[in-house]
């Protein structure tokens, strides 16, 4: 069995002002960056190999709580929002014409104009999940980790997710064949 441990990027200026990143590539804040530094992966996430998404933001995280560079996957990439990309969700979801949905609400076909589905990023994760041979930190986005823990779980984006995304959390994955299981407690990292 291999164990898949996913941590979601420090905060960014666009994560604090509630404005949608997807693609984008927004760095890491001060803030978040001083407090990633003061932290490190568990002694038991060492020897894991590392991953990241190719966004900046994840790129910096894993190096500051690693202290080394991570392989960038670019299957871990977050969400295209498409049209939807910089702007608030909040104006977004006050906005009855927008199309805008709040995620219990979702589905796995919805999709942003111009961006793509839930739907789309299992199809882009699957077969990278199904290939890895060792342990292993991913580093990578809110939306990437809801569609793997969404497949961890079986929940269908209709109603409330089974599982909370918190920062400097890893949520652990177990890999067994092609089916994933999510461990109920996420794992801490670490003080310096």
């Amino acid at each position: 069995m291999i164990r898949l441990a996913l941590l979601r990027h420090g905060h960014t200026s666009w994560n604090r002002t509630g404005r949608l990143q997807g693609r984008s590539d927004i760095p890491l804040d001060e803030d978040a960056y001083d407090a990633l530094s003061k932290l490190r992966l568990p002694a038991a996430w060492n020897g894991a190999d590392l991953v990241s998404s190719p966004l900046r933001r994840a790129v910096e995280t894993a190096q500051l709580i690693s202290g080394r560079a991570p392989d960038i996957e670019p299957a871990l990439i977050e969400m295209n929002w498409g049209a939807w990309e910089g702007q608030h969700g909040a104006t977004l979801a006050a906005d009855d014409t927008s199309g805008f949905r709040h995620i219990e609400d979702w589905g796995w076909a919805y999709c942003p104009p111009q961006g793509e589905p839930p739907a789309a990023l299992r199809d882009r994760l699957q077969p990278w999940v199904t290939g890895l041979r060792r342990d292993t930190v991913a580093v990578c986005h809110i939306g990437t980790m809801r569609v793997l823990l969404a497949m961890a779980t079986g929940w269908n984006f209709d109603g409330p997710a089974p599982f909370q995304i918190k920062r400097n959390r890893l949520f652990v994955l177990h890999i067994k064949e092609s089916s994933l299981t999510l461990d109920p407690a996420p794992v801490r990292l670490e003080l310096r």
